[in-house]
C-alpha cells in the first residue's frame, strides 16, 4: 500500500542514510527491514535538486509530538516511511497514525515500511490512537495501516473500531483513512465505509504498466474498482487517491490515470515525486521539475477533480487538514453553481 514516496530525509543527509540502510540490509540478517530486497541489484541514488531539500527535524514541537507518539506506543507512517515532511508536519503537531503494526505483508519496491511476518493485532490500539488525537487537539487526522493480507478482513474491523474510538474521544476531529486495497477480502470495504470516515483514500501509486515492478502484490483495476465502490456505497463520502512520478512513467500514462480516477468519481488527486529510500529500492528514473507538477495540476483540474495537490514534496497526508477544508468548500461551490 501507499505510505508516501519516501526517503529518510530529503536533503543533505538523505543519501548517507540510504547508504547506511542498504549496508544494514546486506550485513544484519537478524534485523532485516526488507529481507525480500537483499539480493536485488543496487540502484545508485542520485543527488537531489534544490527543490527537494528540506531542513532536518528538531523543533520543540517536533520533539513533543514524537514523545506523545512514544507515550501512547503508536506507529506513524511519518517515521516508518521516512517522510521528508515530518519536520514541518510534526512542528504543527500533525501526525499520520499507522495502525495494525509496523510490518507489512506486501513487498512494494518503492516503500520503506518493513516487510515480513506481521505483528499481532493490538486490541487496545484504537483507544490509544483516540487518546493521542485528543491530546494533540487535531481538527483533522489521517489514519493508515500496513497491508495485512494475513487477516481475514485485511484489518477492516480494526479501522472501523479506530474511527469509532476517535469519534468518542475527539468528536470535533474529522477523519481521513488511507486504506490497503483489501484484495480478496470480501465485505471488508463495506465495514470501513459503514464506519463513516470523512475521507476515504486509497492510492493507485503509479501507472498500470509499472505495477508488476512497483506494486507486485496489487492490481491496478482492483484498486480503481475499490474507489468506485466507495462512491456506490456512500455518494456523499469524499474519495481521494494519489500517485508518484519519477518511477519511469510518461505523461500520457499519467493523464490516463487521471481519466480512470475521474471515471471512478474520485474527488481529490495527489501527485508527488518518488524518492528512493535505499539502493535496494526501485530506482529513480528522473526528478520531475516543479513546472511539470503545475502542468499536471492544471490538467487534473480540467478533468474535473474537486481538488489537486501536485508538487515535488506532495504526499498523501501532507496538509491534509487544510486540504479537507478546501475540498468541502469546492464541493459546496460546485453544488451552488449547479443549482
Amino acid at each position: 500500500m501507499y505510505l508516501g514516496p519516501a526517503s529518510r530525509l530529503a536533503g543533505v543527509d538523505a543519501r548517507n542514510t540510504s547508504r547506511h540502510d542498504a549496508d544494514r540490509l546486506r550485513t544484519s540478517p537478524s534485523s532485516l527491514r526488507h529481507p525480500e530486497k537483499v539480493h536485488r541489484p543496487d540502484n545508485p541514488i542520485p543527488g537531489k535538486p534544490d527543490w527537494l531539500r528540506v531542513k532536518a527535524p528538531g523543533s520543540p514541537e517536533y520533539q513533543a509530538t514524537r514523545r506523545l507518539m512514544r507515550e501512547h506506543a503508536l506507529n506513524t507512517v511519518c517515521e516508518e516511511a521516512g517522510c521528508p515532511n515530518i519536520g514541518e508536519c510534526w512542528k504543527q503537531r500533525h501526525a499520520t497514525i499507522m495502525i495494525l503494526g509496523r510490518v507489512c505483508t506486501r513487498a512494494c519496491t518503492f516503500c520503506n515500511v518493513a516487510t515480513g511476518r506481521p505483528d499481532l493485532v493490538d486490541p487496545h490500539e484504537p483507544e490509544r490512537v483516540a487518546e493521542a488525537i485528543a491530546a494533540l487537539g487535531l481538527s483533522h487526522v489521517v489514519v493508515t495501516s500496513v497491508d495485512r493480507d494475513d487477516l481475514d478482513d485485511g484489518g477492516a474491523e480494526h479501522f472501523a473500531r479506530t474511527i469509532s474510538a476517535i469519534r468518542g474521544a475527539a468528536p470535533g476531529t474529522t477523519i481521513e483513512v488511507l486504506t490497503p486495497d483489501f484484495l480478496h477480502k470480501a465485505g471488508a470495504l463495506e465495514v470501513v465505509v459503514a464506519a463513516k470516515p470523512d475521507v476515504f483514500n486509497h492510492n493507485l501509486e503509479t501507472v498500470p504498466r509499472l505495477y508488476t515492478e512497483v506494486r507486485p502484490g496489487a492490481r491496478y483495476f482492483h484498486s480503481l474498482r475499490l474507489l468506485d465502490q466507495v462512491k456506490r456505497l456512500d455518494t456523499t463520502m469524499f474519495t481521494k487517491s494519489g500517485i508518484m512520478v519519477g518511477l519511469g512513467e510518461d505523461k500520457t500514462e499519467v493523464l490516463q490515470v487521471m481519466d480512470d480516477l475521474r471515471a471512478a468519481e474520485v474527488d481529490f488527486l495527489t501527485i508527488g515525486q518518488y524518492l528512493q529510500p535505499t539502493t535496494k529500492h526501485h530506482a529513480i528514473a528522473r526528478f520531475v521539475a516543479p513546472e511539470e507538477f503545475c502542468s499536471y495540476r492544471s490538467f487534473a483540474l480540467g478533468k474535473g477533480f474537486l481538488l489537486v495537490s501536485a508538487s515535488p514534496l506532495t504526499r498523501s497526508s501532507y496538509h491534509a487538514g487544510e486540504d479537507f477544508a478546501r475540498l468541502r468548500a469546492a464541493r459546496a461551490a460546485k453544488l451552488s453553481a449547479a443549482s
